[in-house]
């Protein structure tokens, strides 16, 4: 089984004129993803090199009504990438992927109400993330796909690097995983933990789940409180930026502790009291799941 993306994915690429777009997309044919259309603005009826049997349309519409996707992934640059996730909605796409870093957070609050409010259905991951991907069988966005297995643990992440830190250790252990799915860490954003925490509770190929936090915001926090509460899988987590000052920001938009809240302690002890085995660094993340489940 899957969350989010698999064998039945068929994927546009907004922006794969791009250099980005362009790169990831043939990487993304290469893993096997199902490919099926790109789109660029004035661009329609173009070839891009590497990927001259990929369409290239002029709307996101076209590529749903003529290529029959179903999946976005969007590498627009951020002045416009905002309205790219708009179009994507409007066109039918059911689920979209925006890789873009640096849209502006006033740009995500119109595309959440907008969403919330008009196309409720549509399920939205990040902005500002490395995307999701089904080991073996589907990937939409910009991990390695070589260092994941397909398995059983299921895993959403705020942060892209620890992701394929997880995922690579996961792998040398011998434990596959179900879906990795990369929510992003900007403040304003779709999928959160909460999210993909009922996803893979839902999902009968997850048979563990690992997740990792980091400093800033209260969404760790409430995710302890949804596992607790929701989910009998075993459960281990991380969280980011434990050495970080208060007051200084960190990386991510979201990756900043004010107004005594949003602490790497605060979270890790949310955490440890849902029952949740916690990394104590980076370099324990696999071994931390490793032990739970043996």
């Amino acid at each position: 089984m899957s969350v989010l993306v698999g064998y039945d994915t068929r994927l546009v690429v907004q922006g794969m004129s791009g250099s980005a777009g362009a790169f990831h997309a043939r990487q993304m044919v290469e893993y096997g993803t199902r490919v099926v259309a790109g789109v660029t603005p004035g661009k329609g009826g173009s070839k891009v090199e590497g990927l001259e049997k990929v369409p290239m349309f002029d709307t996101v519409g076209e590529a749903v009504q003529k290529a029959g996707a179903n999946t976005s992934v969007v590498y627009v640059p951020p002045p416009f990438a905002a309205d790219s996730i708009l179009e994507a909605a409007a066109a039918g796409i059911d689920l979209v992927i925006a890789i873009t870093e640096g849209i502006p957070a006033r740009d995500m609050v119109r595309v959440k109400y907008v969403l919330d409010n008009e196309y409720p259905h549509v399920t939205l991951v990040g902005p500002n993330c490395p995307g999701v991907i089904t080991p073996g069988q589907c990937k939409v966005g910009i991990m390695p796909g070589y260092i994941h297995k397909p398995g059983g643990v299921g895993v959403v992440s705020r942060s892209g690097t620890l992701t394929y830190e997880v995922v690579g250790q996961l792998t040398a252990l011998g434990l596959g995983q179900s879906t990795a799915i990369g929510i992003g860490g900007d403040p304003v954003k779709g999928t959160d933990f909460i999210d993909a925490l009922a996803w893979f509770a839902d999902d009968p190929g997850t048979s563990s789940i690992f997740m990792i936090g980091e400093i800033g915001g209260d969404s760790e926090e409430r995710a302890a409180q949804f596992i607790k509460d929701n989910i009998d899988k075993p459960v281990a987590a991380f969280i980011g930026g434990q050495t970080a000052p208060p007051g200084k920001r960190m990386g991510h938009a979201g990756a900043i502790i004010s107004g005594g809240k949003g602490a790497a302690a605060d979270k890790i002890a949310a955490l440890k009291a849902a029952g949740i085995a916690v990394a104590p660094t980076p370099a324990e993340m696999g071994s931390t799941l490793a032990k739970l489940l043996a």
